[in-house]
């Protein structure tokens, strides 16, 4: 089994920034041959990729809606990935989940092997 436990959520003014952890664990598993991400999922609104990043440390992905804004980053040695969120909007209020995969991308909601129980995110205007 694979353990994703987010942290770093919470209220943040416009314009404020937040950096959500991801820290994963389990008996078997090797954190530096595995893909991750980060989604989000608003209220009304389907679960959507925000960004994600390989083993290697050269390929990193961003939605539009969060390019320059954003940054993906991972720490091998501690088996974490963090979401470095900046200049935050309301529109990006949403519950924000960890995703993980062995064997490819994470850029669907489709490719997700393991999940975390996602943090709440809330801008104020």
């Amino acid at each position: 089994q694979v353990q994703l436990v987010e942290s770093g959520g919470g209220l943040v003014q416009a314009g404020g920034s937040l950096r959500l952890s991801c820290a994963a664990s389990g008996r078997t598993f090797s954190f530096i041959s595995h893909h991750m991400g980060w989604f989000r999922q608003a209220p009304g609104k389907e679960r959507e990729i925000v960004a994600a990043i390989s083993w290697s440390v050269g390929h990193t992905y961003y939605a539009d809606s969060v390019k320059g804004r954003f940054t993906i980053s991972r720490d091998n040695a501690k088996n974490t990935v963090y979401l470095q969120m900046s200049s935050l909007k309301p529109e990006d209020t949403a519950v924000y989940y960890c995703a993980g995969r062995r064997d490819g991308p994470v850029y669907s909601e489709n490719d997700v092997q393991y999940w975390g129980q996602g943090t709440q995110v809330t801008v104020s205007s």
